[in-house]
């Protein structure tokens, strides 16, 4: 008897419907057995490595280095990307080319803008 070709995919897509759906049971029976109790001092007070917090929670936060930081790593991921297309330039066809200009372009795009924005000014 030989199975029907589509078989397998009717399988796996059972066990790819099955596996999450098992996993958010198992979640929804944890949190009903093992949920802790009601709000209350100890589980509201903030905690911090072990230490008992001191002072205002609540300080203002320099995004600059964030913004500076993630920049960084768009421009530096670029060279990852244009590495691999410059070893194998010769070899490529013109759509190869076209992409990867207008993956420059969206990057030179995105560092004008930073620029008329200000992000790269160290303030």
């Amino acid at each position: 008897m030989n199975p029907h070709p589509f078989a397998f995919l009717a399988l796996y897509a059972a066990v790819a419907a099955a596996f999450p759906l098992l996993l958010l049971g198992v979640a929804q029976l944890w949190f009903r057995f093992f949920q802790p109790g009601a709000p209350g001092e100890v589980k509201n007070s903030v905690y911090e490595c072990g230490i008992p917090s001191s002072g205002d929670s609540w300080i203002q936060f320099k995004a600059h280095y964030y913004l500076y930081a993630i920049l960084f790593l768009i421009f530096d991921v670029e060279v990852l990307f244009l590495l691999p297309f410059a070893v194998a330039f010769t070899a490529l066809p013109a759509g190869a080319l076209l992409a990867m200009l207008v993956f420059i372009l969206l990057l030179a795009e995105g560092l004008v803008w930073a620029w008329n924005r200000g992000h790269l000014e160290w303030k």
